[in-house]
């Protein structure tokens, strides 16, 4: 049998396998209905197809959806409304990972939070005024999105239009610089309000246009891309994204664009995934990529095949890092049955205990733990999995490695202990489990910063609180004797700063050069800051080792909100430093 005959098997066979799949996960990428009937025929089929026959969970499923929703946005209000019957029939409390703005907008619409850790950028996405209808009525966005040339044009025609203008929103992919108009057209396939911009002014077409048209899949506004600009690999992201074949392998056999087997795996393009293995027969490349399909018999059939149970991917992972990853429980014991080494280190020195750490992968964990998984194995910056679970405030997980004798104060390369991190990236409740298992509250890092610290400055509030009810030094000093209280000055952590003080912080403790923390708050115009640190009598013109006041470090600064408050609180507008400078 020829080698293009064994690669056609691998297809045929495993396409027939998991035409299930396949089917409603093409149907839910390329949705394109409102209709409530055609959503409960959707939902029958993601049931029978996906929970009942191939045994996967339902809130991995709802992740998916939460996932896609950003590339197909225009049907936002219908994912949301197949989540809310997977959440019921289903009786989920809790979705251990999903889009963070889905989670917002599942909130808004059904009352309900899937995912509490997220729950924090709430008040960030309810003050961009983010909702499941995208655009609201009467916008220019609007009018973009529904292809309404008619109500663009009157947009236009305002004196206040701006030609330039860019959208910059977490309701689409990322966009460092912002979505203009014309790439807003390709994104939703709007080819009348596209022709539009082109022809009135000249709007220039982006490489993001031709990126977005890919997950359009508007033809019209393709080929206007492609006369201009050079398909990439972003193009083969959406393509991929998209679930149209044909896109895929144009980009593939026209252009000589490799099909990302990661992206597959993550976005559920089991077809080019398996297209690739068509291709090039690489067994080993697609098998370290399929846990994250959740498909145990995908991975039984490359096992049964050959594959190389500790095959590596680009950075080095092994099936079981993918597998620990998703917490695919059953995945792993999978692997691990069939010889897979579990303490295998990534490019980066991660073990899969690390990844399952870092992403709450509770059951994954226990099954890795107790079969010999190194609970202190580190990686290249000396992280333990605990430093990874206190950083992704991954509770649950870092409750099974400290129950399992995690070392509780290791220090990575930095001399951060896992309290460090939970501090850092306000992580309230891992923080309360590190502390009430030992944690040292004081400890210091290669800089003497205690937790404590790092709280104060990144203004993680809650975590501050449990440190300090917990005994944390509220005056402790690093090497340049700097407090906690300079750096939440210096940060403007208004909310942390408030906290400090009443608990007994020294308003007018003095770092290595004689500055206070209103010295600090002056130079970085820390404002609101400043206004605390005045009102609970802070110095107002206490001098530095160069006799310099907070007014002056505001005026070198040109903190000019600051310099106000200085001197409406008597700040000495003629104070002299030691060089008799004003």
């Amino acid at each position: 049998m020829s080698k293009g005959e064994t690669n056609q098997t691998h297809y045929d066979k495993l396409m027939e396998i998991f035409a299930g799949y396949n089917d409603v996960y093409n149907t839910l990428y390329r949705l394109k209905t409102n209709d409530e009937e055609k959503l409960n025929a959707i939902y029958k089929k993601i049931k029978q197809n996906l929970i009942d026959s191939y045994q996967i969970q339902p809130d991995v499923i709802i992740n998916d959806i939460s996932k896609l929703s950003i590339y197909n946005n225009r049907y936002m209000k219908s994912y949301l409304a197949i989540a809310k019957q997977i959440v019921d029939e289903y009786h989920l409390n809790q979705v251990n990972k999903i889009n963070k703005v889905f989670n917002y907008l599942f909130y808004k619409e059904y009352n309900i939070v899937l995912n509490e850790k997220a729950k924090k950028r709430f008040n960030e996405f309810e003050h961009s005024h983010y909702s499941s209808d995208i655009h609201d009525q009467n916008t220019i966005y609007r009018s973009i999105m529904d292809d309404d040339k008619i109500s663009l044009i009157f947009f236009t025609e305002r004196e206040e239009f701006d030609k330039n203008q860019k959208l910059k929103s977490k309701l689409y992919p990322y966009s460092y610089e912002g979505i203009s108009l014309l790439e807003l057209c390709c994104y939703h396939g709007s080819a009348d309000c596209f022709k539009f911009l082109i022809t009135k002014f000249q709007s220039e077409i982006t490489p993001d246009c031709l990126r977005f048209s890919f997950l359009s899949g508007n033809q019209d506004i393709m080929n206007e891309c492609l006369k201009v600009q050079k398909p990439d690999d972003v193009c083969m992201k959406y393509a991929i994204i998209s679930h149209n074949i044909d896109f895929v392998t144009f980009l593939m056999n026209e252009h000589n664009i490799e099909i990302d087997l990661k992206l597959c795996s993550i976005y559920n393009n089991l077809q080019s995934f398996l297209v690739y293995l068509d291709q090039t027969n690489d067994i080993n490349a697609c098998f370290v990529y399929s846990p994250n399909f959740h498909l145990s018999s995908l991975l039984e059939y490359f096992i049964s095949n050959g594959a190389d149970i500790n095959a590596k991917g680009k950075y080095g992972c092994t099936p079981l890092h993918y597998a620990a990853r998703y917490n695919s429980k059953e995945t792993a014991e999978i692997f691990i049955s069939n010889g897979a080494d579990i303490n295998a280190k990534g490019k980066y020195g991660c073990t899969p205990l690390h990844w399952a750490a870092r992403d709450n992968s509770k059951e994954t964990a226990e099954i890795l733990i107790s079969n010999g998984a190194d609970i202190n194995a580190k990686d290249k910056d000396e992280w333990t999995p605990l430093h990874w679970a206190a950083s992704a405030n991954s509770k649950e997980t870092a409750e099974i490695l400290i129950s399992n004798g995690a070392d509780i104060n290791a220090k990575d390369k930095d001399e951060w202990t896992p309290l460090h991190w939970a501090a850092r990236d306000n992580s309230k409740e891992t923080a309360e489990i590190l502390i009430s298992n030992g944690a040292d509250i004081n400890a210091k890092d290669k800089d003497e910063w205690t937790p404590l610290h790092y709280a104060a400055r990144d203004n993680s509030k809650e975590t501050a609180e449990i440190l300090i009810s917990n005994g944390a030094d509220i005056n402790a000093k690093d090497k340049d004797e700097w407090t906690l209280l300079h750096y939440a000055a210096s940060a403007n952590s208004k909310e942390t700063a408030e906290i400090l003080i009443s608990n007994g912080a020294d308003i007018n403790a003095k770092g290595k050069y004689g500055c206070t923390p209103l010295h600090y708050a002056a130079s970085a115009n820390s404002k609101e800051t400043a206004e605390i640190l005045i009102s609970n009598g802070a110095d107002i013109n206490a001098k530095d080792v160069n006799e310099c006041t907070p007014l002056h470090y505001a005026a070198s600064a040109n903190s000019k909100e600051t310099a106000e408050i200085l001197i409406s609180n008597g700040a000495d507008i003629n104070a002299k430093d030691k060089d008799g400078r004003i």
